[in-house]
């Protein structure tokens, strides 16, 4: 591993995308989120999946120059049809979006049809977050785990994220239905690296910490066992029926995973209880949360993303960890 600036990382992604004829605006933003997951420690969803990503817009299966289309509207609730552009533009879209329905109603709503990957959950979750909301969101996928009590790949891992506005760092759920995400197990099985609990079974049906045999038996391991898959279910079925769009059962059968269904929902909350009120109550949370004494005395107790803050300021401070295959891989993008 080395590190590399930030900046620098983003300009690499947006040169890449510029010679693909990617180059506006929404570029910009697609090249800086790339490069937030890489920065905050989320390395699945940063270099890792980026060739793959150039890849779908070479092959036109990612549409860059599509828009969101707004469907239908009902007060606070709204359908779009993402078009087939880029998952990680359109999220960002329609988070925003939603924002600006709870600045109405106290509450947006907004579901996406027919979309692409949008990478990382959190970084939308954040986004509202950051502008004052919280923000919950998710996604189906294609079939990538069996429901419990079957070794028969249904459901989706279908990744939810929550994001709560906090004065001294925003607390962050980023989660996908599997006890390990398949970005996570594909970055461990590069490194050579077992996980640090059994996220899976392997062909023979045990339990296993090694990534690459979860990957080759496609039975991830769901969070909570039958209540992870009940989840899962759930979180598919309500993002098919706020979006209009498909349902895992019929992503599975395309072949590869594209126009999924997404959620986005915004919650005003200061609107509700004052900037003030919201403060104490989530520091006084968190503030309780801290007082209790870990197992291990060189580990600290976290809330969700309180890792992830720390990664950012050591990012930003020395510079974003990349691996440097993949670095040098990204240099030699597209280069004739």
């Amino acid at each position: 591993m080395k590190r590399v600036p930030f900046q620098t990382l983003c300009d690499k992604f947006y040169r890449v995308l510029a010679t693909v004829g990617f180059t506006d605006q929404r570029a910009l933003l697609c090249a800086r989120l790339f490069a937030e997951n890489q920065r905050d420690g989320v390395y699945s969803h940063g270099l890792n999946r980026f060739p793959g990503f150039v890849a779908g817009l070479e092959s036109k299966q990612i549409d860059f120059q599509a828009k969101p289309e707004k469907t239908e509207g009902f007060g606070a609730l709204e359908r779009w049809d993402g078009k087939m552009g880029v998952g990680l533009v359109n999220a960002h879209f329609c988070m925003q979006r939603a924002t600006e329905l709870a600045e109405i109603h106290g509450i947006g709503c907004v579901g996406l049809s027919n979309t692409n990957h949008w990478m990382r959950g959190g970084a939308y979750a954040l986004q509202a977050a950051e502008a004052g909301y919280i923000g919950i969101c998710w996604t189906n996928t294609t079939r990538l785990m069996p429901p419990w009590g079957s070794a028969e790949k249904k459901i989706g891992n279908n990744p939810m994220a929550i994001g709560i506005p906090r004065e001294d760092g925003h607390i962050l759920l980023d989660m996908a239905m599997s006890q390990y995400s398949n970005g996570k197990l594909e970055v461990l099985k590069l490194q050579g690296k077992q996980l640090p609990l059994p996220g899976g079974y392997d062909t023979k049906g045990e339990l296993t910490v090694e990534p690459a045999e979860i990957l080759d038996s496609s039975r991830a391991l769901p969070i909570g066992y039958w209540k992870g898959a009940g989840l899962a279910l759930v979180l598919d079925t309500m993002a098919s029926v706020i979006s209009g769009g498909q349902a895992t059962y019929e992503i599975g059968q395309q072949g590869s995973e594209y126009a999924v269904s997404q959620v986005y929902i915004a919650i005003h909350a200061t609107g509700m209880m004052g900037q003030t009120a919201l403060d104490e109550t989530v520091a006084a949370i968190i503030d309780d949360f801290h007082t209790a004494t870990p197992l291990d005395e060189n580990e600290s107790v976290r809330y969700p993303g309180e890792g992830m803050l720390r990664t950012r300021q050591e990012s930003l401070e020395k510079g974003v960890l990349v691996d440097e295959a993949q670095w040098q891989a990204l240099l030699e993008m597209n280069i004739p």
